[in-house]
């Protein structure tokens, strides 16, 4: 399944939706989501790949990309369309050489343009930027400048997607300087009601082709 051209990355987080985990997510799918991507660090592979096959099912029901984090394996497993890397994991021909040419595989290239550019040369699907704004889910994690994403929008030629601390009040912003895609975690799954939650991020894209 290829990407879609722009929209919400809904990005799974075990602590987060651990007890109602396919209600809310197929919430966010009827809101609009256009991407999911299971994360989840649990141990225990058995029930890591029965959750994976049942969201990849539901996936496939919304028509959307399943995309695993981090684990080459599992998304060979269950068949998901493709992997999300990040900097101590396996790289782009290993991914490639597993799960096929026309697997998407995303990079975490954090606050780095010139960590883009490699990916991209070796055949990264799309590339990912951010912190930009205060994590819940990733608090540590290090900050980005708005000012890369736009140069990165000038000087690459693939979908670039922002992450880190998004909010349906500062979305547009990130838009405007070039995100296709906005991942998001908590400000989706953290609601009381993620169907809104996603309807109003999958606004932003409207907005701003409004001008």
């Amino acid at each position: 399944m290829q990407l879609p051209l722009h929209g919400l990355y809904a990005i799974t987080d075990n602590s987060l939706v651990a007890s109602r985990r396919f209600e809310v997510i197929e919430q966010a799918m009827i809101g609009g989501a256009k991407i999911l991507q299971y994360r989840d660090k649990n141990r225990d592979k058995e029930l890591r790949k029965t959750q994976a096959k049942a969201l990849r099912n539901l996936c496939y029901k919304y028509k959307i990309p399943f995309i695993i984090n981090d684990d080459l394996k599992l998304a060979q497993q269950v068949n998901a369309d493709g992997v999300h890397l990040g900097k101590d994991d396996p790289d782009i021909a290993t991914a490639r050489a597993v799960l096929g040419d026309d697997a998407i595989i995303g990079i975490s290239c954090y606050n780095q343009l010139s960590l883009a550019q490699q990916a991209v040369e070796a055949g990264a699907t799309y590339v990912a930027f951010g912190r930009f704004f205060r994590s819940h889910t990733k608090p540590q994690a290090v900050s980005c400048s708005i000012d890369v994403l736009r140069e990165a929008r000038q000087t690459l030629d693939c979908p670039l997607v922002a992450i880190g601390g998004i909010q349906p009040a500062n979305g547009a912003e990130l838009i405007a300087a070039g995100a296709d895609f906005l991942a998001v975690v908590h400000g989706l799954f953290g609601q009381a009601e993620v169907t809104v939650a996603a309807q109003r991020y999958t606004q932003l894209w409207r907005s701003v082709d409004n001008g």
